[in-house]
């Protein structure tokens, strides 16, 4: 009897102690869950991450390299030559054909051995490539204002004189942008002579070689005449704007060869502005 009275308090107080374990182990767990339902809602409030929007510096500094990567050193240097390299013959073969048109014939073969050797070295190769297209557009004036200045109707063909030896060229992909300069050219005498037979020029033209200086104020008065028609400037207007589009158009490109293109196209319209202004004050 004094065992089980001794065992009794020591039985209970193990219950006690297995009842105060359960509870807080009851109270840890669902400390434990009340935190985890909190972090799964703090997570679901959490915002979803979202794609790194370009700034606005950041597409400024794309615009500018686009920018910079069209207008390159090359293609601008590209373009300008080849515009200088038209309006040339208009100042100085001009005058030089008149005189002495069988050195103006004789300086193609120099302008040709001039670029092959600048085409050889790697820092002067662009001014090769364009002065070797130049040769064909040279010799071809030499030839026309030299000996067949008063047909206007040959004009044209003697102008692709060298177009063969140019398509031989491009055919082996030998200097490309010289030869696409010298098509751009070509492209450019081709509209000019259109608007000459589209108008009616082409007898001024003739009379204008034929006839003596003293005569030429004259001769250019009726032509502005014949120019100022609705026929003469509607069709000014087409070529005008035929004349941009197919100067402008191939600027969208990333190739050399295609803003020499450009910049013989487009300087067609000065080379004839200048005409039209000379024929206005004489």
């Amino acid at each position: 009897m004094q065992v089980l009275q001794t065992i009794t308090p020591q039985v209970k107080d193990i219950e006690t102690l297995q009842i105060s374990n359960k509870s807080s182990v009851n109270s840890s767990l669902s400390n434990r869950l009340s935190k985890s339902d909190d972090d799964s809602v703090v997570s679901l409030r959490r915002p979803l991450p979202t794609a790194s929007l370009p700034t606005a510096s950041r597409a400024g500094s794309q615009l500018r390299y686009r920018i910079a990567s069209l207008f390159s050193r090359t293609r601008v240097q590209a373009f300008t030559a080849a515009a200088f390299l038209v309006a040339v013959p208009v100042f100085v073969q001009a005058p030089l054909v008149r005189l002495v048109p069988q050195v103006s014939l004789l300086m193609s073969a120099i302008w040709l051995f001039i670029g092959w050797k600048l085409l050889q070295k790697d820092n002067t190769q662009l001014w090769g490539d364009l002065m070797i297209g130049f040769s064909w557009t040279w010799l071809a004036g030499a030839v026309y204002w030299g000996w067949f200045r008063w047909d206007p109707y040959v004009h044209l063909p003697i102008e692709a004189l060298g177009l063969p030896m140019v398509l031989i060229l491009l055919r082996y992909g030998k200097a490309k942008i010289g030869n696409y300069f010298y098509l751009g050219s070509l492209l450019g005498t081709a509209i000019t002579d259109l608007y000459f037979y589209c108008v009616g020029l082409i007898p001024y033209w003739r009379a204008l070689m034929v006839n003596p200086p003293d005569q030429a104020g004259r001769i250019l008065h009726s032509a502005l005449m014949r120019m100022g028609t609705y026929q003469g400037v509607g069709s000014a207007i087409v070529l005008l704007s035929l004349l941009v589009m197919l100067g402008t158009i191939p600027l969208r490109s990333n190739s050399t060869k295609w803003w020499a293109f450009s910049g013989a196209v487009l300087s067609t319209i000065l080379v004839d502005s200048l005409f039209f202004v000379a024929a206005i004050f004489a």
